[in-house]
């Protein structure tokens, strides 16, 4: 956007202040506010930001195992480029303006380990080979009647759900908590972060939300978006979502399913992945859903980036165990939808609400990417996928996937040998610090008897 354009808005909107913010590692949002008057100095002469963002972990621990940033650097400020495409007004803050911003280093050059940054970048590859991307993601999310202070003091346990019992698709459900969700539609669509659908899941106080397909970028900005709006919406109510994959091993998990497809072209463009022949898919199509299939297993790690990732991924929970695909079938890692022109698309369902939509959108397109450039053909599509024993499996911990994805020579070729390096690390990280810690299942099962 133009900042003359911005300028007006400003003024139009009586703008008091901005907010920025940058998705780290991990797709949470950090950031900042900024009066006016410092926003349009760093619009002109950039802004400095400490590079700790991309050195310390979901908890502000640091990072003792990446190169990128640390002691041995001094923690620098990197610099602000504010992206001005993403303008929005915050609803829920009038007077507030909201920009996402990239940073780069010292010498101008964008931080190769910044996930918006890596998913720009293969972009940009499909791009150069004549295709425009269109994604939208889907999140699964359980709201707990708790706050900040609750959740310490009950150690995370005992929660209060926003509503009891299993009622997936319940209207009296939506109903009873309707001030929350029709205030929610309404401000994310104000913030352009439109849903096209909302409905209660099967779980205790849980929902899911259909984020509006568009292209590019800003497809992973509103997924990011929507991540952190929903929880300032929900404070309101009384109300903290969770995002975590699988909060209770007796419920069902939390997907953050990514939907994508090509088109020649941004808008009035046609759907590569339809074909109007008998099988309604196209040749293009196969093989991208070959090279999703084919790469599923070392960029697993992206998918699913936590400890937790995994408690979703078994058999029989609405989650994929292996690397399949098949026409409407939610057994599968990739669930092909005939649709139409308009909508024929792939759906990646391995990947959790906890995933970083940055990285999901990126891992997937480079797959899909890698199938068309070698031209691949898809294997057989599958049934029942948990009883696809000659499928390939997937990582079964964050541990197993990490060292796939260190290993991974499209990953390099793909999202650069820095970014692989440090996500890797910080992936390795991710695993000690949950090899150090003892948990209550340890206690109750071993305390006493062993």
């Amino acid at each position: 956007m133009n900042p003359i354009l911005v300028k007006r808005k400003f003024e139009e909107r009586d703008v008091r202040r901005v907010k920025l913010a940058v998705a780290d590692i991990d797709g949470v949002l950090r950031g900042k506010y900024i009066s006016v008057e410092k926003f349009w100095s760093a619009v002109d002469h950039g802004l400095g930001f400490c590079d700790v963002v991309f050195g310390w972990d979901a908890a502000d621990a640091l990072y003792d195992n990446v190169k990128f940033t640390g002691w041995h650097t001094g923690y620098p400020d990197a610099s602000c480029n504010i992206d001005l495409t993403t303008f929005r007004l915050l609803p829920w803050e009038p007077g507030t303006a909201f920009f996402l911003m990239d940073l780069s280093d010292r010498e101008g050059r964008p931080l190769a380990v910044s996930p918006r940054l890596v998913f720009r970048r293969v972009l940009e590859r499909a791009a150069s080979a004549g295709y425009t991307v269109y994604s939208s993601a889907e999140y699964e999310f359980f709201c707990f009647r708790e706050t900040p202070h609750s959740l310490r003091e009950k150690a995370f346990r005992n929660l209060t759900p926003a509503s009891p019992g299993m009622f997936g698709y319940s209207l009296l459900r939506a109903g009873q908590n309707r001030d929350f969700l029709v205030e929610a539609q309404e401000q994310l669509n104000a913030f352009n972060v439109p849903l096209e659908g909302l409905h209660t899941e099967t779980g205790p106080g849980v929902y899911e939300a259909a984020i509006t397909v568009t292209d590019g970028l800003a497809a992973a900005d509103r997924a990011a978006l929507f991540k952190s709006a929903i929880k300032e919406i929900a404070a309101k109510y009384g109300l903290i979502p969770t995002f975590m994959a699988k909060w209770n091993a007796d419920l069902p998990g939390s997907s953050g399913h990514i939907h994508q497809s090509l088109w020649d072209g941004p808008k009035n463009g046609n759907n590569l992945f339809h074909d109007p022949g008998e099988t309604g898919l196209s040749q293009l199509m196969g093989q991208y859903v070959a090279g999703l299939v084919a790469n599923l297993p070392e960029l697993m790690a992206m998918f699913c980036p936590t400890i937790n990732s995994y408690k979703r991924t078994v058999p029989g929970t609405w989650a994929p165990v292996n690397a399949t695909w098949g026409i409407d079938n939610r057994t599968t890692a990739v669930r092909v939808m005939k649709s139409g022109p308009n909508s024929t698309r792939a759906e990646i369902r391995i990947c959790g609400a906890d995933s970083n939509p940055y990285l999901t959108m990126a891992a997937s397109l480079a797959a899909g990417l890698d199938g068309i450039e070698r031209k691949l053909a898809p294997p057989p599509p599958s049934c029942n996928a948990y009883a696809a024993s000659d499928a390939p499996a997937l990582p079964r911990n964050l541990a197993g996937a990490t060292r796939l994805f260190r290993a991974s020579e499209l990953a390099r070729r793909m999202f650069g040998e820095d970014f692989v390096e440090h996500f890797a690390a910080t992936r390795e990280w991710e695993v000690r610090q949950f090899e150090r810690a003892v948990t209550d299942w340890e206690l109750a099962r071993y305390l006493e008897t062993i």
